[in-house]
């Protein structure tokens, strides 16, 4: 029986007894009486003496029918309340159980009740609880593969340098090796370092210059677009964004430095500020499968599968665009190019004008 229709069945119940109960206690006190106060009105001698005991016996039992009612009434109601609730006490057992150990355990409730609504409510809760879990194991896990990687490379060069003599061009090579796979972790753990400050929020609010930001990581990377031979365009509208400096920095420096990165040579990088989206940024990059584009978001995600292919990169870059944004209250979005080649990164932010 379902909640509800426990809950009208006790009120019932308990309007019946509220509505027969006072009745049926004057008709059983009232034959204590032997005939009530007619007895007393014929002027009986020593019906005045009877009379009177009868009134207080019959206020004491009164009293004490009201307190034996009211007994009642609570050890009545406490009963009712706990049968009504069982359902709820029976759900709450299974789910006090639930830990990292059994993520995947469900209720999978049967009805439309408000019990099988809450018990949905919590198997979609214990979907997202998973999914989260299981994204931090992941995470964890290509962490440690990111780190792992390059520390075996520099290991194995080191041990290859003591092992034998090495003339100047094999040193170079090796100091040449070592000092890019020590630059590569360098990279990845300021990229963890920045997922893990934008993660934990704003500690500031201010106005801030988005498109002045934009100008200023334009002129940065101009040089390294030159080199890459691509062309950075930008259409920079003034516009005002609640928030940090060095975090929005941070986020047009991402878009930007991947846009350049998975570029082609003779491809084209353009930067827009404006009110709606408040950020775009546009390449013309290979072709990306929109089945794809979500995942480019998560930690370590790259377009290749190939681990041994990180362009230069460590994986992050999305990654943290997303939670800078998201600290922002903003929305950030991909998509295919329209060209037919590279990605389309959308970025909406609060505008205070």
């Amino acid at each position: 029986m379902t909640p509800r229709r426990r809950i009208v069945l006790v009120g019932a119940i308990t309007l019946l007894i509220g509505f027969t109960l006072p009745t049926l206690t004057r008709s059983v006190l009232g034959t204590l009486w032997f005939y009530g106060p007619g007895v007393c009105d014929f002027g009986v001698p020593g019906a005045s003496l009877v009379c009177g005991s009868a009134r207080t016996l019959t206020g004491q039992l009164y009293a004490l029918t009201g307190l034996g009612v009211l007994l009642l009434t609570v050890a009545g109601t406490w009963a009712a309340a706990r049968w009504c609730l069982r359902p709820v006490h029976d759900l709450a057992g299974p789910v006090s159980q639930v830990g990292p150990q059994n993520l995947g355990y469900r209720i999978r409730p049967r009805g439309k009740d408000e019990l099988a609504q809450l018990a949905g409510s919590i198997d979609e809760m214990m979907e997202r609880i998973a999914a989260g879990y299981e994204g931090q194991r992941r995470f964890a896990a290509n962490a440690s593969h990111e780190l792992r990687t390059p520390l075996a490379v520099q290991r194995t060069l080191i041990e290859v340098g003591m092992a034998r003599s090495l003339t100047t061009e094999q040193l170079e090579l090796l100091t040449g090796q070592l000092l890019e796979t020590n630059e590569r972790n360098e990279r990845l753990i300021e990229g963890l370092l920045a997922l893990s400050e934008s993660d934990q929020g704003l500690r500031s609010r201010i106005p801030q210059r988005l498109d002045e930001i934009a100008t200023h990581v334009l002129a940065a990377y101009q040089d390294r677009a030159s080199a890459a031979g691509v062309i950075m365009q930008g259409h920079l509208e003034p516009r005002l964004v609640m928030g940090e400096r060095v975090l929005l920095e941070r986020l047009v420096t991402n878009l930007v430095e991947n846009a350049i990165k998975y570029n082609r040579p003779g491809g084209t990088v353009t930067v827009s500020v404006g009110r709606d989206p408040t950020l775009t940024v546009v390449n013309t990059g290979q072709a990306v499968p929109a089945e794809a584009v979500a995942g480019l978001f998560e930690p370590f995600r790259r377009l290749t599968r190939d681990r041994t292919n990180h362009s230069g990169g460590a994986g992050l870059g999305l990654a943290i665009a997303r939670s800078i944004t998201q600290a922002h209250d903003g929305l950030i979005a991909a998509q295919p190019a329209d060209s037919g080649g590279g990605l389309r990164v959308d970025v909406r932010l609060p505008t205070t004008d």
